[in-house]
């Protein structure tokens, strides 16, 4: 895999509500908000194309974590609080290894995740591309994927030493491999089906993966 230096897409500018971290912790983080820039953020709902791809990805790193229990994984709305940005975010994936330095409690991962994933949808393009890249980047964020079912199109950046992201690509076979998920092999062509490999299907690739 080719790693190439990432750039971030220009960022949309958007009008969130002004509130407090506390307020939005206390009244919007279960109504689908995020915090960002000082105010509340309104996450719209997401499709059924969004909610399946989202549900594969799940069962694939429950799956591997199961076989290889080296950290967790959360689904938005779960929080992930970034002080270093004064953002809370609450990302359709993110996966926390037990070595990370961060706190993991019951309703938040307080610090940056090992991995987040966005699900790319209509209304959040810019958000994904744009300002959740800026802010991952920026407060360590080990690895963020951006995949994006409407343009059959994937992103996957990794934090190097200079503290910027890179993106690696996926092999020749469209395979993309990560030192943070030993063994595990994300066929990324497979994301863009119109019918996902059921949870029996992805037990068994995942077994075959890491035995």
């Amino acid at each position: 895999m080719a790693a190439v230096t990432a750039s971030a897409p220009p960022i949309e500018q958007t009008a969130p509500i002004p509130v407090s971290a506390h307020e939005y912790l206390a009244r919007l983080a279960e109504e689908r908000y995020e915090w960002a820039k000082g105010g509340g953020v309104k996450i719209t709902p997401v499709s059924g194309q969004h909610d399946q791809l989202t549900a594969y990805l799940r069962q694939l790193l429950d799956a591997y974590l199961a076989l290889n229990p080296i950290g967790r994984v959360r689904s938005g709305p779960f929080v992930m609080r970034l002080d270093v940005v004064e953002s809370i975010r609450e990302p359709d994936l993110q996966v926390i290894l037990h070595t990370n330095p961060g706190q993991l409690t019951d309703t938040a991962m307080i610090g940056p995740a090992d991995i987040c994933i966005e699900v790319v949808s209509q209304e959040s393009t810019a958000r994904d591309y744009g300002e959740k890249f800026e802010e991952y980047e920026k407060a360590g964020v080990g690895e963020y994927w951006i995949l994006d079912p409407v343009r059959r199109e994937s992103r996957f950046h990794q934090l190097q030493d200079s503290k910027l992201y890179s993106t690696v690509r996926p092999d020749s076979d469209g395979y993309y491999r990560t030192s943070r998920l030993p063994h595990l092999a994300l066929h990324v062509p497979t994301l863009w089906q119109e019918t996902l490999p059921d949870f029996f299907a992805i037990g068994e690739a995942v077994r075959a993966m890491v035995k």
